[in-house]
């Protein structure tokens, strides 16, 4: 079954407006290559298949061959310099469109001597979004919170527990071996299976360097390589009182609630572990409409903490977010209120699976605005919107 993903079709078709080559990232089994149906007048290429490589070894002349033509290039690390490909095209041809897909950023690859700069946009495809469960008829947003946002995964008529491990399997032969020099294969599919089990969690290096027999120095290592990949998100603390706020220990989420459930063995979930998947898919939302992951959290020395705090850098605003699976439970009133006397001007969401209309409530003389998830992502790009105006208006 191929579903339309309307909102990713769109964002290509805008970016195509700004730069003529689109790198189009995501982990393993995303839906990447599938998007290309969605373009029948584009050219396909699968780097993987070696007739195709052999077609792209000479790209001057493959560029002349397809000038003015859409292409779509998939897997494109595989070949031995892709970047001198898309930059000859982003130079030379811009009458070209190309969407270029590889399962991590430019940077990760040490085929990539050239990151493209000025050259490219770049679209992160994310699990399934909210308006993906819309494409593919569905509202059922606890398969999708247990089963995950891996298209193929979504739609198995029955719980897919085999293919997740055989993804973590292709996931270290494809794009690991290929992309990194790590030896220790045990060491690492235990470090990322421990960091999934663990997920949303505070992170200690020690703890996961002795259960995985390596130094603090490697796990380093193996986080950076996971977070590169975007199988993880290490999310930083927020602070700007370093004397009163935990500065340095990060959180780290697992790219799918899918594939968190499989480690916590929630087959089924229970209703109190939805709370836990939610923000997880909180989290995934945001990152994709943003295309970005400068996404903190906030906790005190004294024990409070606020799940999400996103900081615009040049205004200096502040926008606060409590994930909670339902409205009827109560939220942490201590931790908000703590959060909003250290920063009264930050503005702050409480956003759960169940709000059907957004309402206000006060806490003491704090204002806590109560929004579903779709109207979180509209209030925060309108007020990006609006914050982009003024500073270009000043």
């Amino acid at each position: 079954m191929v579903v339309h993903r309307s909102f990713w079709t769109e964002k290509i078709k805008s970016l195509w407006q700004e730069r003529s080559i689109i790198w189009l990232s995501g982990i393993r089994r995303s839906g990447k290559t599938t998007l290309h149906q969605f373009f029948p007048q584009a050219e396909y290429f699968d780097c993987e298949r070696p007739s195709d490589r052999l077609v792209l070894r000479d790209p001057e002349t493959f560029l002349n061959q397809m000038k003015g033509k859409t292409l779509f290039i998939d897997e494109i690390h595989r070949l031995d310099n892709p970047s001198e490909l898309l930059k000859l095209a982003g130079d030379y041809y811009p009458e070209t469109l190309i969407i270029a897909t590889g399962s991590s950023t430019l940077g990760a690859s040490r085929k990539f001597k050239d990151t493209l700069t000025g050259r490219k946009r770049t679209l992160w495809l994310t699990p399934m979004i909210s308006q993906d469960l819309a494409d593919f008829g569905t509202t059922d947003l606890k398969l999708r919170l247990s089963r995950g946002g891996l298209p193929s995964f979504f739609l198995k008529a029955a719980y897919p527990k085999a293919d997740y491990q055989e993804w973590i399997d292709s996931f270290w032969a494809k794009d690991i071996q290929t992309l990194f020099s790590i030896e220790r294969r045990d060491a690492f599919i235990k470090f990322l299976e421990m960091l999934l089990a663990n997920s949303g969690e505070l992170f200690e290096a020690t703890r996961f360097a002795a259960a995985c027999e390596v130094s603090r120095p490697t796990i380093s290592t193996y986080l950076a390589i996971l977070t590169e990949t975007f199988v993880v998100h290490t999310i930083r603390p927020f602070s700007r009182n370093k004397s009163a706020e935990i500065v340095s220990a990060p959180k780290v989420y697992g790219f799918d609630t899918g594939f968190v459930s499989f480690q916590k063995g929630w087959a089924l979930p229970r209703e109190d572990d939805f709370g836990h998947l939610w923000e997880h898919y909180v989290l995934n939302e945001l990152m994709a409409h943003n295309q970005l992951r400068d996404i903190y959290y906030w906790r005190d020395k004294a024990g409070h903490e606020i799940d999400f705090v996103i900081h615009t850098t040049s205004t200096q605003s502040l926008i606060a977010i409590e994930c909670k699976w339902s409205v009827s439970n109560p939220i942490p009133t201590r931790n908000c209120l703590a959060f909003l006397k250290r920063y009264p001007n930050a503005i702050f969401y409480v956003v759960s699976a169940n709000i059907r209309r957004s309402f206000d409530q006060k806490i003491e003389d704090r204002l806590i605005r109560y929004v579903s998830l779709e109207s979180l992502i509209t209030a925060i790009w309108d007020k990006k919107q609006s914050l982009s105006q003024r500073c270009s208006l000043g």
